[in-house]
C-alpha cells in the first residue's frame, strides 16, 4: 500500500465531511460539518497551492458562517 502524504490525508478528510454533511437532515448540523470540511479544503487547497480550491471553499466556508451566525442571532421561532 503507497503511502499517502499529510497533503493527500487533508484532501480526504476534507472530501469525507464535505459528502457526510449532504447526507443530514438538520441544516444547522449540515452547516457545520460543510464548513469545517470547506475550510479543510481552504487549507488543503493552499497546500497544493491551488486557487480556485481555496476562493470556491473560502467563500462557501463563509456562506455557511454567515448563515449559521444569523440563525443564531435571529431564531426562528415555529
Amino acid at each position: 500500500m503507497p503511502e499517502m502524504s499529510l497533503t493527500e490525508i487533508f484532501g480526504y478528510i476534507a472530501s469525507m465531511l464535505v459528502a457526510l454533511s449532504f447526507t443530514m437532515k438538520d441544516i444547522t448540523r449540515l452547516r457545520i460539518v460543510n464548513c469545517v470540511g470547506c475550510l479543510l479544503f481552504t487549507g488543503y487547497g493552499i497546500m497544493i497551492d491551488s486557487w480556485p480550491v481555496i476562493l470556491t471553499n473560502g467563500f462557501i466556508a463563509g456562506v455557511n458562517i454567515c448563515y449559521l451566525a444569523k440563525s443564531r442571532l435571529c431564531p426562528q421561532t415555529t
